[in-house]
This record gives structure tokens, sequence and C-alpha cells, in this order.
């Protein structure tokens, strides 16, 4: 039989208690000694016997006893002197420790030990010390560059900020906040939100629009708010940004362009009027008319016609966009809407894949006219090169989407499709895709157009509409 492996016993487990940490400064308990007496103590007692040894074998030589004691203490006291050498060494080494521990504590990382470069364990701790603190000083370098960044960051942001501590008192505010509160940095931080008007911002919804009034301005106000931490305490983070002076801007970029465009299409049709009749009144009150006056009389006049009616189709283009009312919602099925749509287009073929069976909760006439413009365009764009159209439907979570495709030469320029009264088409109003995504937006959808296929050599377009679905 093969031998029993020995049974292998365990070691018991010691917990060491933790060490007892004093504060700075403090003294030892009574009754009990400091480490540098400890210190001192054992290097007495380590000493102690050769001491004993050194005296017994004074007292069993020869010598008198005179000598004998006079060697003794010359024993005695050099012991005891190496043990104070001892404790001295110990002891400035720990101050030194201490020292540097105090320095870290009060954040002075200038600090740089000397030792002796050996490789004993004073030398390997005073060496991971320096090394300490020069990555200390590193590292609040960089935290002082960052901090002095965010800074200049929250400084040059034109919306205000403000950041308050768990009592909502303010404790940062940058240039725009100081602007609309109307006060300075000293007088705002430290101040209340609720004393400065802006306690109903730390409660509610973190991303919210509201009317109020802030500080000396009333107006309409985007909120966003967040909580971090500084210095280890939670803090809210309010950004409050005026919606009035942003929409404002943007009011005035509108006017620009349809002051714009109304000038271009208002001074195509009214510079030829004008020419034309200057032309017809000066030939009217000429003594001797020429022969073919009434025939130049009626061509000017069929122009002046033309152009006073694709100014009047313009403008009733333009009242047909504003004037889109509000969808009266009823129940809609995607493939009877889909099939009517393919069946008023005669100039191409168009093709109804299909898709599942779906109703939608719309307004039906303007779904009619969403799909008409849609298939309108395709089939339009198919006819210059003799191709065709396809309409069919997926169903999403939650969503439909209906597709547009057709196979003519692409889209030429995708940054000005949704452009009001833009139109690459001679007798083309430019209203149609932005009355399509203006009826599918009132209704919670979008329309977008792409490529048919990513391939350059493929041409082709598609056109997208989502809408949402019960």
């Amino acid at each position: 039989m093969g031998s029993r492996p020995a049974a292998r016993a365990e070691a018991p487990l010691v917990v060491a208690a933790p060490a007892r940490v004093l504060p700075a400064g403090a003294r030892p308990a009574p009754g009990r000694w400091s480490f540098e007496t400890r210190v001192l103590l054992r290097a007495l007692a380590g000493a102690a016997p050769g001491v004993a040894l050194a005296a017994f074998l004074l007292a069993a030589s020869d010598l008198r006893a005179k000598d004998a004691w006079a060697l003794a203490g010359l024993v005695v006291a050099s012991a005891v002197g190496f043990a104070l050498a001892q404790r001295a060494a110990v002891s400035r080494q720990f101050s030194t420790i201490e020292n540097l521990v105090g320095a870290v504590r009060e954040g002075d990382y200038s600090f740089r030990v000397r030792h002796s470069g050996g490789g004993d364990s004073v030398s390997s701790a005073m060496r991971e010390l320096n090394m300490l603190g020069a990555a200390l000083r590193a590292q609040r370098t960089q935290a002082i560059e960052a901090s002095a960044l965010l800074d200049k960051v929250m400084q040059a942001i034109d919306v205000a900020v403000f950041a308050f501590d768990a009592e909502e008192v303010l404790r940062l505010v940058n240039l725009a906040g100081e602007r609309l509160l109307g006060g300075t940095h000293a007088r705002l931080v430290g101040a209340r939100a609720a004393d400065l008007g802006l306690g109903s911002l730390l409660t509610g919804a973190p991303v919210r629009t509201f009317e109020a009034e802030l500080g000396s301005s009333r107006g309409r106000w985007e909120l966003r708010r967040a909580t971090f931490r500084l210095h280890g305490l939670p803090h809210e983070l309010v950004v409050v940004a005026d919606l009035k002076r942003a929409l404002r801007e943007e009011e005035r970029v509108a006017w620009q362009r349809l002051v714009r465009v109304f000038g271009h299409e208002i001074n195509n049709s009214l510079a030829p009027i004008h020419s034309i009749a200057t032309q017809m009144h000066q030939a009217m009150n000429k003594p001797a008319r020429p022969d073919d006056w009434e025939e130049d009389l009626e061509t000017g006049l069929s122009i002046i016609a033309r152009r006073a009616a694709s100014l009047q189709r313009f403008l009733g283009a333009y009242a047909k966009l504003t004037r889109l009312p509000p969808p009266r919602f009823g129940e809609v099925d995607v493939a009877t809407w889909v099939s009517r749509a393919a069946e008023l287009e005669a100039r191409v073929l168009v093709t109804v894949r299909g898709g599942p069976a779906v109703t939608l909760e719309a307004d039906g006439d303007q779904l009619d006219q969403l799909l008409i413009n849609l298939v309108r365009n395709a089939a339009e764009a198919a006819l210059e090169v003799g191709g065709s159209v396809a309409l069919s439907w997926t169903v999403g979570v939650g969503v439909v989407e209906v597709r547009v495709e057709d196979d003519g030469p692409g889209i030429a320029d995708t940054e000005n499709l949704f452009v009001p009264f833009f139109t690459t088409k001679p007798t083309g109003t430019g209203i149609g895709l932005v009355l399509c995504r203006q009826i599918a937006e009132a209704h919670g959808g979008s329309v977008v157009l792409e490529p048919a296929s990513p391939v350059p050599e493929r041409r082709g377009c598609v056109a997208r509409v989502r809408l949402p679905s019960g």
C-alpha cells in the first residue's frame, strides 16, 4: 500500500491590530513610551549582554578594583552613547518623513529629500518620496491648467452658467451669468438661489424651456441642469440660454432669405413688364406708327400677361405654403393611399410593390397631397431617361416608411432640396418638397431624399416618408 501523504498543518491566521495614528504634534498617552524611547531601550537591551560580560571579565581579572570600575564605566558609557546615537539617527529619518507627509497634507509639493543613493531601504524610501513629490507637482500643474482652461471656456461662452452647492448657495458663475443677474462675481457668489431669483431652476425637469423673468430680463429660456462633484461634495450645474435672442436671429435670417427670394422673383417679372410697357408707350406716342405696330402691341401685351401670370402663380404658391391648415386626423389605409397616388400618374409606368397591411391616424387629404407631389417629381425625373417609378412601404416599431423610387438621373444638389422657392425646373415653384416636409412634420414624421444606390454609376433617387403608426 502506498504511504499516505502527511497532513499539512495550516498556519494560524494572525490579524494585526491597526496601528494607532496620533494627530500631528500629539504626545503618547500616559503610561506608553514614545517610539524614540522604545528604540533607545531596544538598543540598550541589545548592548546589555555585552556590557554584563565585559563587567564579569573585568571583575575576574587581576586589575585593581579602581581600574576595573573605570573600564566598566567606559564600556557602559560607550553602549549608552551608541544607543543614543542610534535613537537620534532613527528619529531624524522619521522626522524627515513626518515633515514630508506634513508638506503633502498642506499641498506643498516642492520638497526634495537628500539621500545616500544606495540600495538600502531608507534610500529607497526617500527616493520614492521624491518621485511622489514630482508626480504630485505634475498633477497639480495639470489640474491648474485644466481649471484655467475651463474658466476661460466658461467665461467665453455666451450662455449663463451657475453652480450651486447642496445648500443652494451659488459657488460658480460666468460672465454671461453676471450680466444676466446684473451683479459682480464678488456680490453673487455666496448668495442663495432663492435670493437671486433662481430657486425655480433647481427644481422640476432638468431639461426644459420656460418663460420667466430672470434678473432684469424677461424672455423664453432653455434650461439644462446636471449634478457634479466639487471637492468631494455634490453640486448642481445650471445652464440657462436665452431662446428669444436666438429666435430673433433666426427670424432675421428667415426674413432676409424671404426678401431675397421675393426680390428675385418679382424683379424677374417686373423688369420685362416695365421694359415692354415703356417701348409700347414710346411707339404709341410716335406721330408716324410703323405698319406692324398692332402686332408689336399684341406681342408685348402677351408677354406682360405671361409675366403677370407667373408672378401670380408665385404669390399663390407662397400663400399655399403659409396657409397649410392643421391636419384633421382619421383612419387612412396605407395600401389604398399609395394605390390612389400611383393611379393619378399616367406619364410613366408606376409600379406598386406593396407592403404589409397597416392603417394610420392621419389627414388623408394632406397625405394625398404629399405623396402625389413626390410621385410627380419622381415621374418627371424618370421621363428624362425613359425610366419608371416604384412605390412600396415597410412597417417598423411605431413607424411606417413609404418609399418612392425612380431610375432618373439622380439628385444634383441635395443641400437646396428643401429650400423654399428653389427649383431647377423651368416652370417649377420650388415649394413642392417644402410642402411635403411640412405635411409630414405636422403628422410627427419626416421626408428624406437620397440617392437610390451608394454606387456612383447607378442613378436614381428614393424619397422616404416616415410616419408614426398606432
